[in-house]
């Protein structure tokens, strides 16, 4: 046993441990120790929640006995009383049949049961066993890979973190596809986090949720996301991405646009409670409810179009919906939205989408995660990182989809930039809301119409000169035109968020060097990869290989050494035959 713990190294993560084998034999990152973290946090809010709900559900209908009990007593107790004739009527003792002595119907309301959790792509096992370990009220959590050196190293870990573990945690060895497809409406929580697209597990796991139930899903194929290969991304999320400033807002609508696709052919509908861009992926927690809403999924989706010169976006949304007496008509949208040219620029337009254009966030559900963190900050690995994630969040315009970037505004006028806190003064001024956002330190999410943040761009250049630019450029067109706006600097008190005025991080850096993904398991690592994991790491496992290469070239020299006594013995002895005969 201690040669075999030799092999491994112990990792600890919040109260789980894990032995992770030093030849990378299954993968593991630890730098989605933020995603397990902010996972946790969503998956205690989303018990709390479930449980508030049953409660007010079986408070509301125990309202509704004393009722149907008293009316049903005051007709036993009639019996009771004597008769007209004067013969008082004595009660049977048998158990009457009369209502009185059933339970109304559709009082009993069934016990919650805690909820059950698939980990469809488990790997180590560290996150279902993080999940079993540290949130109070969960049920079983399956874990499922279809690596078998995945489900052994699953099954040791197991086994390493004690009782609580064995009894709450099981692994397979299986496709998780076919896993969730054989188990429909049967699991509370489903946790999708592959290496790459989750695209083709999504079909099956809407189907593997139950009504109510939680979907948490995570995307690694930013490059795709983002506009990369855009044609990817289309033939993998039905959606054409844009390369703009809010890519990586986009891509987390995407994902939501491709979540409720495939829910509608269930008759399902989804509602984003949480939404997050960190590090190198995007986050959705979606909750599933009913068929009820359907209809309205396209008011929630939109196309986007994006002007090619100075990067003004429009929306462009997929239907719309007609109030009529006590109905509605769905209908589709009325378009387009854009003249083939800028109005402000006079370029064309690029098309992209459609994405997910209603809020990507709850901010109750927010609200609530933030708190339970911050009260419970010890439990966190990750503390610092969601917690500023989850404050900016809290702060964004949860209607306004995308976000525009200050310095690419002045990157097209060719000007100095004004002062953030002096641009939203602006905003505000002119009767807009703005926010952040935490995607990116520089965006700022508005509903101004392009418009009005043109026109005060226009102003802060006239008092900032800049130098003469070729006429043909998209700043030159703006600014050749005069502002229809009056536009006010002055500072105003809501220009900076509340967590800036208390100076609370938002925006943290990397905590190490080379944070981000990692080779996956098995895959062999070479000087090549020097700047995708560092100096160190690569020059480390480099000498264990050749330590390793080394002990493989001394065991093949002894094996050749004991084939050659061997053959020389087995020479003499036929030699020693041949001269006795």
């Amino acid at each position: 046993m201690e040669s075999d713990l030799n092999d491994y190294t112990v990792i600890k993560e919040g109260e789980a441990e894990i032995l992770l084998h030093k030849k990378n034999q299954v993968f593991f990152n630890k730098a989605q120790v933020n995603n397990r973290d902010m996972s946790i946090a969503v998956l205690r809010e989303f018990i709390s929640k479930r449980k508030q709900e049953h409660d007010a559900k079986s408070s509301k209908r125990n309202r509704s006995v004393p009722n149907v009990v008293d009316k049903d007593s005051s007709e036993a107790s009639k019996e009771g009383t004597p008769s007209e004739n004067g013969e008082h009527q004595v009660a049977s003792e048998d158990p009457p049949s009369s209502s009185a002595s059933k339970k109304p119907e559709g009082v009993a309301l069934r016990e919650l049961k805690p909820p059950k959790v698939l980990e469809a792509l488990s790997a180590s096992g560290l996150r279902a066993l993080r999940y079993a370990r540290e949130i109070e009220g969960i049920g079983q959590v399956v874990a499922l890979d279809n690596d078998i050196a995945s489900v052994e190293a699953c099954q040791r870990n197991i086994k390493f973190n004690g009782s609580l573990a064995i009894s709450k945690v099981e692994s397979h060895h299986t496709d998780a596809r076919v896993h969730m497809l054989t188990h429909p409406n049967e699991f509370d929580v489903v946790d999708l986090d592959p290496y790459g697209s989750p695209s083709i597990f999504l079909d099956s796991a809407i189907q593997s949720v139950a009504d109510g139930g939680l979907l948490m899903c995570t995307a690694t194929d930013m490059a795709v996301l983002c506009g990369g290969n855009g044609e990817v991304c289309y033939s993998k999320y039905g959606s054409y991405p844009l390369r703009g400033k809010y890519c990586h807002e986009m891509a987390l609508r995407i994902l939501l646009a491709s979540i409720e696709s495939h829910a509608n052919r269930y008759k399902r509908y989804i509602v984003p409670v949480l939404s997050v861009q960190m590090d190198f992926y995007v986050r959705v927690f979606v909750c599933y409810t009913s068929a009820s809403a359907m209809k309205n999924t396209p008011l929630k989706l939109s196309y986007v179009y994006q002007c090619i010169g100075c990067d003004s976006f429009h929306l462009q949304p997929v239907g719309r919906s007609l109030p009529k007496n006590n109905s509605v008509r769905y209908l589709p949208a009325i378009g387009p939205v854009v003249a083939q040219e800028c109005n402000h620029c006079g370029k064309k337009y690029n098309m992209g989408g459609p994405i997910w254009s209603a809020p990507i966030h709850d901010q109750e559900w927010v609200t609530s995660i933030l708190n339970s963190v911050k009260s419970m900050k010890d439990r966190y690995p990750a503390y610092e990182r969601i917690y500023a994630v989850l404050t900016t969040i809290s702060e964004e315009l949860v209607d306004v989809p995308l976000f525009l970037s200050l310095h690419n505004l002045c990157a097209t006028l060719k000007c100095i930039s004004p002062s953030a806190a002096m641009f939203r003064s602006a905003v505000i001024n002119a009767n807009y809301r703005i926010s952040g956002t935490h995607v990116n330190p520089l965006g700022m999410k508005t509903d101004a119409p392009m418009e009005v943040i043109w026109d005060i761009m226009r102003c802060w250049a006239k008092n900032h000169p800049i130098k003469a630019q070729a006429p043909e450029l998209p700043g030159s067109v703006i600014l050749s035109k005069e502002p229809s706006h009056q536009v006010d600097f002055s500072r105003h008190v809501g220009s900076l968020s509340r967590a800036q005025v208390k100076k609370v991080a938002r925006f943290l850096p990397n905590p190490e060097k080379h944070w981000g993904p990692k080779l996956r398991a098995g895959r062999q690592i070479t000087s090549k990869h020097v700047s995708l994991i560092g100096h160190e790491a690569v020059n480390g496992h480099l000498t264990q290989h050749h330590e390793e290469l080394k002990e493989e070239e001394e065991e093949a020299v002894q094996e050749d050494n004991i084939q050659e006594e061997l053959d020389a013995k087995r020479l003499k002895t036929t030699e020693d035959i041949a001269s006795t005969s």
